[in-house]
């Protein structure tokens, strides 16, 4: 593309070069004749007065010589003789007589014919001559006579500074053909570099480099391109992202039943069969643990949008997830309190994912606290938001916002980070958030923040909101909040106690 702009751009300065410069120096050539020209016919006129005076040889003479073309040899007389040499000349084709009364002065190069010719005419005439042209200029003297004025034009007068012109002009027109190949090679790198840089990304895109993106930069086609660029290689990341976040999330899905599975097998006492079952299932643990962990490594740093569907009722959805779990809390001797899931609450958020949100925060009650920790989960329906606070009464996290950070809880080896990770993005996908504190219960208490209507909070409505849902929760603590204990009375579990909530 460089090299064609650059051609282009030199048969086009180069035919507009020839198309002006051409007639511009035949121009310059004509004009430097009519100059010399002009020239030699104000030196004849400055005769005539002198012949229409006299016609005597000395005077004539010193006329002659007192002008420039006379005092360089360049000008000469010729005045027919009294006895009607002229008449005879004209009438031969010969300028001069055979009587002694012509006179000639200076010296002559045009031929007789030229004079005779130029006698007939009565015009000035010019005349091819050896090394130059002759300008013949018939001049009326005494006696119905006509006196002819040579001026002798050499050729360099007649081509003088022509040469010098075309010089000029030709350096003109090479300048502006190397100036205009030079800006075309300009432009053409302006145009190739972003093309190249497209086109290597392009490739580093195919190969894996996900990372990849495209300077938008040069003209307006290419950074159009280059945005286009872009955003396709957002969304194939974005894909990819969504592709494992699934992938992680159904298998971490897969901890909470393994979690029940795992607790009951301890319950099952001593015996061959009893170690079997407890060696199944921590290999299934570690197994679905790994797979965890290989899509979290290969995940991108990007969040997906996380699809709502039309929406649930988030009480329903917690009573059930309640019942599930009350019987191990029963079991481990867990007091549980559910508050204000009385009425029906709809958010902006599929069935499924808060059901998976949930299991993951009673997962790691579970987990992670002592047996016969209590712990409670409170909702409070607000105008703009849906809150649910999950507290307990277990040790407490000691680096919440660590805890929030994908893989960077304190779980121990068991911990994938992909627990509070699932609520979080369960949060974020209406425009709310997960915050994590300290509960009236002693222990842990994680927020989680539903915006309804998909609207996303700004910063500082934000800040209010965390501190109106920090009031909420101690509230809901305290058995404030309307709706009081939801059934399943005992069933309960608490969220992200003792060690660390994945």
């Amino acid at each position: 593309m460089r090299w064609a702009l650059v051609k282009v751009s030199l048969a086009v300065t180069a035919m507009v070069v020839v198309a002006f410069a051409v007639p511009l120096g035949l121009v310059v050539k004509e004009m430097a004749r009519d100059r010399a020209f002009s020239d030699a016919e104000r030196q004849a006129a400055t005769i005539g007065p002198a012949l229409a005076i006299t016609t005597d040889d000395a005077q004539l003479m010193r006329a002659v010589a007192s002008t420039t073309a006379g005092a360089d040899g360049r000008m000469a007389v010729y005045v027919p003789g009294a006895n009607g040499e002229g008449s005879e000349a004209e009438g031969a084709g010969r300028a001069t007589g055979t009587g002694g009364d012509a006179v000639e002065i200076g010296k002559r190069r045009a031929t007789d014919d030229d004079l005779a010719t130029a006698i007939r005419l009565g015009r000035a005439s010019i005349s091819s001559v050896p090394g130059g042209f002759a300008l013949l200029q018939p001049t009326a003297v005494g006696s119905g006579k006509v006196a002819v004025v040579e001026v002798f034009v050499s050729d360099r007068d007649v081509t003088n500074g022509v040469n010098t012109a075309w010089v000029v002009l030709a350096a003109v027109g090479l300048g502006l053909v190397v100036g205009s190949v030079a800006i075309a090679d300009r432009l053409g790198t302006r145009m190739v570099r972003p093309a190249e840089q497209l086109a290597g990304a392009a490739q580093d895109l195919g190969e894996g480099k996900l990372g990849t993106r495209v300077p938008e930069e040069g003209p307006a086609e290419l950074r159009a391109a280059a945005v286009a660029f872009n955003s396709m290689a957002d969304q194939v990341v974005q894909l990819l992202a969504n592709e494992r976040e699934l992938a992680a999330d159904l298998s971490h899905r897969l901890r909470t039943p393994l979690t029940v599975l795992r607790l009951n097998a301890a319950s099952l006492g001593d015996g061959p069969a009893a170690e079997q079952t407890r060696a199944a299932v921590a290999q299934l643990e570690g197994e679905v643990d790994q797979i965890i962990r290989t899509a979290r490594e290969q995940r991108p740093h990007t969040q997906g949008p996380l699809g709502a569907g039309s929406g649930c009722d988030a009480s329903e959805v917690i009573r059930e997830r309640m019942a599930f779990w009350s019987a191990l809390a029963e079991d481990e001797g867990r007091t549980v309190r559910l508050a204000g899931v009385s009425r029906p609450v709809r958010i902006p958020v599929g069935r499924a994912e808060l059901a998976a949100a949930l299991d993951a925060l009673l997962g790691n009650v579970f987990r992670h606290t002592p047996e016969g920790t209590a712990f409670a989960v409170d909702v409070h329906n607000g105008d703009d938001a849906v809150i649910v606070l999950v507290s307990d009464a277990g040790p407490g996290i000691a680096d919440p916002d660590a805890a929030l950070r994908r893989g960077h809880g304190d779980g121990g080896p068991g911990s994938t980070g992909l627990g509070l990770d699932i609520v979080r993005r369960v949060a974020e996908s209406t425009g709310g958030d997960v915050r994590i504190g300290h509960s009236v219960l002693g222990g842990t208490e994680v927020r989680v923040w539903l915006a309804l209507g998909g609207r996303r909070l700004s910063p500082v409505r934000r800040a209010v909101r965390r501190k109106r849902g920090k009031v909420a929760g101690h509230q809901a603590a305290g058995g404030r909040l309307p709706g009081g204990n939801g059934p399943g009375g005992k069933a309960g579990t608490q969220v992200a106690g003792g060690k660390a909530a994945e």
